[in-house]
């Protein structure tokens, strides 16, 4: 492989992962932003899902609080208005920034199918604010991001405390 998701989760993570996103995950992940508690909020994902199915989506939202938070936000008009208000430049250069990331921990040789796109599968424009918080979150230098980061303030102050095992 030529780059790492970070470590496996252990029981805990997994049992945690598993009932925030109501099933099991279909793929490989590592925590990479834990709560003040411990708590998984954002996962990263290995760039396959078990049946090598390509897995676009880098990083996971997995904090029930903040992805309520974020799909209020979505749901009166956010994806529109953070799109309207990112520099578009900045915007396609954290879509490529994610892209390589992402590509950067595929199987070195790996013939199949590959996961594209940037933040959320996409090129360009925003697609799902969750995706551009969760990398953000991770570390990821993501002006959507920020600008959801800003929105939510506290709520999102009071829930992140650190990055998790390795991302």
């Amino acid at each position: 492989m030529s780059g790492t998701i970070g470590p496996a989760p252990d029981d805990a993570d997994l049992a945690a992962v598993t009932r925030l996103l109501g099933r099991t995950p279909a793929g490989p992940f590592a925590v990479a932003v834990r709560d003040r508690e411990g708590s998984p909020v954002v996962i990263a994902n290995a760039p396959f899902l078990a049946d090598g199915t390509p897995m676009p989506t880098r990083y996971w939202l997995v904090d029930k609080r903040l992805s309520e938070a974020v799909s209020r936000l979505e749901s009166v008009g956010g994806v529109r208005a953070a799109g309207d208000a990112v520099d578009q430049v900045a915007l396609r250069e954290a879509h490529a920034r994610y892209a390589r990331e992402r590509d950067a921990v595929v199987p070195t040789g790996w013939e199949g199918p590959r996961p594209s796109g940037g933040v959320g599968g996409t090129r360009r424009g925003v697609k799902c604010l969750h995706a551009h918080l969760a990398w953000w979150l991770a570390g990821g230098d993501d002006p959507v991001g920020d600008w959801v980061a800003a929105r939510l303030g506290a709520q999102l102050a009071g829930r992140v405390l650190s990055q998790g095992d390795g991302a």
